[in-house]
């Protein structure tokens, strides 16, 4: 079982290394989010190649796959759809939107307005849409990716507490090393294009139900006892922290079981280690907890405050 996840992650890998340079962690997290059935916030400058990752990641898994460039004037019927009348017939026909797709990239998502959040926020939480009343179920592998530039603050929405805790991860996406940056322009002397991936190589290997298949054998993980409560005492000394002034809900050690699970079959174990644990806590709580202002203003960040955390956390044997 884990043994054929982890072949999966590989070949995932090796197809999405033919067009994106480095990101090694990134692609690992966005492998861990597809399997592990929750949502990932890419938070990155424009130009490291958060849509080629995805549209990569979409081809190689069957999938199909959507993008949505956010504005202030996105209004929820251009996410979701909506009933369109058709005179001839005389009725009303739904026009369904890009969100019913299986990997659909949010662009931007900060600009996008209240109301149109709240209609992903449905989406992202109860796979579902509602039109006109209506509820509208989405595909099974729905997955949200969405980006936000961390820069630029100008004509943007902050996204809500409550949407940010949908998000599996919040995975930083940094610029390339100098060697990766060298070879991403040698591709393109090769004749890469990024619109035709096919043409560089990057095959559909497996089918969305080969996918579906191998979420459920990432809910077979085991995790003893001592993992369970080595979670729990993360997630809770969170909300204690001295530079923490709200910290992470009990659906973040959920999150954390879930993504622990998936990291762990991907490298081919059956069951959890704190090496899984550790390593995606700061991706699974730097977006859940709120620093108070003091230790902003004295340039504490969110993965430092995690990362004592975990040093202080005693490890399970």
């Amino acid at each position: 079982m884990t043994n054929q996840v982890e072949a999966v992650a590989e070949t995932i890998r090796a197809e999405v290394a033919k067009v994106v340079q480095g990101q090694a962690e990134v692609v690992e997290q966005a492998i861990v989010a597809v399997l592990a059935g929750g949502n990932i916030l890419l938070e990155g400058p424009p130009g490291t190649a958060k849509t080629l990752l995805v549209r990569a990641i979409a081809r190689v898994m069957g999938c199909d796959f959507k993008r949505i460039q956010c504005t202030s004037d996105l209004m929820p019927s251009d996410i979701i759809g909506t009933n369109v009348y058709d005179a001839g017939r005389g009725a009303f026909n739904l026009r369904k939107g890009p969100i019913f797709t299986e990997l659909l990239l949010v662009d931007e998502v900060n600009r996008a307005p209240a109301k149109t959040q709240a209609a992903l926020l449905e989406a992202m939480q109860e796979r579902q849409a509602t039109i006109d009343g209506e509820r509208q179920g989405l595909p099974p592998l729905f997955t949200v990716f969405a980006t936000q530039n961390p820069i630029e603050y100008e004509g943007t929405y902050p996204l809500p507490e409550a949407q940010l805790d949908r998000f599996l991860f919040k995975t930083k996406v940094s610029y390339p090393s100098k060697d990766d940056e060298t070879a991403i322009l040698g591709s393109y002397v090769a004749g890469f294009d990024p619109n035709a991936l096919e043409a560089f190589g990057v095959r559909a290997v497996y089918t969305r139900d080969e996918i579906a298949a191998l979420r459920r054998d990432v809910a077979g993980v085991a995790a003893a006892p001592e993992m369970l409560a080595y979670i729990v005492e993360i997630v809770r000394r969170t909300r204690e922290w001295p530079t923490i002034a709200v910290g992470a809900s009990p659906r973040a050690a959920v999150t954390l079981l879930v993504a622990s699970r998936a990291l762990a079959a991907i490298r081919g174990r059956a069951f959890i280690t704190p090496d899984e644990t550790k390593g995606l806590a700061p991706a699974t709580l730097r977006h859940r907890v709120i620093l108070r202002p003091d230790a902003e203003i004295e340039g504490v960040t969110a993965d430092d405050v995690v990362d004592e955390i975990l040093k202080s956390v005693p490890v399970p044997r």
